[in-house]
Order: structure tokens, then sequence, then C-alpha cells
């Protein structure tokens, strides 16, 4: 495919009436993975469906944990936004567990937590190292 490729858009493009609905997380342990998730977000795993073992993120979006165990997995970011009284229950079931988090995606602040755009947020690596971000503003886009 070429770089230069252009796509034909509506003549005016909008975003209205789309959204993600599942996306697929390479695990090495599925089981594993999302179970660790779940607790940490205050989830729960639902029943396997193929291949796929599934946590509601409850706004209609699921993660569908897949096990991969052919080749290393690749490292993905996933953000989850949190009203401000779950944050203090996810940082809480995060040193419960023994996890550092850190105040950013670098991971160059462990122990602390970010204040960005009037809210707080939290980066963490999941058993696969997938880095994982809990924020209770959503970014200031342009």
């Amino acid at each position: 495919m070429s770089t230069d490729q252009q796509y034909p858009l509506a003549s005016e493009p909008s975003a209205a009436g789309v959204q993600l609905n599942h996306t697929a997380v390479y695990a090495s342990d599925r089981h594993l993975s999302a179970e660790f998730l779940a607790a940490v977000l205050g989830l729960r795993v639902g029943a396997p469906f193929g291949p796929f073992l599934p946590v509601d993120l409850g706004n209609g979006v699921t993660l569908d944990f897949y096990e991969k165990s052919d080749e290393p997995i690749q490292s993905q970011h996933y953000a989850f936004l949190v009203p401000e009284e779950r944050f203090d229950p996810v940082v809480a079931r995060l040193e419960a567990l023994g996890v550092t988090y850190y105040a950013d995606p670098a991971h160059t602040e462990p122990g602390r937590i970010n204040r960005l755009f009037g809210g707080r947020g939290v980066y963490f690596d999941d058993p696969d190292g997938h880095n994982m971000e809990v924020m209770t503003r959503p970014y200031a886009r342009p």
C-alpha cells in the first residue's frame, strides 16, 4: 500500500454513530491477564467466548484477552477513564497487589500520581508489559 494513498471520505466526516465495541489484548496467559486487570479496575471477568476471555468495561467496550504463545507479546497502551471516586480504590488495589504505579508513561516517577488536565492519573504494567493507564479526566485535545 502506498503511503500517499487517498481514501474517499464522506463530504462531512463525523464520528457520530461510530463506537469501539471490542479489541483483542494479546496475553501469554489470558486468565492471568484478564483477572489482573479486572482486579485492579474492580471489574469481573466474563465467560470465555471462543478463544477470548472478556473484561467488560461498562461503556459498551470489551477487552477480549487472547492467549498468544507462539511469539513475544508486543506491548500496547490501554487507558481507562474512571470517575474520581473510583480512582483511590484503584490505587489501593495496585498497592495491595504489590504493583508499582507511576505518574508518567515512561515509568520514571514511581509511587506518584499525575494531575493532568485537572484530574488524576497513574500508569502501570500488566503481567505482559502492556502499559496501562487509569485517569479521571480525558486529555484535552486541540
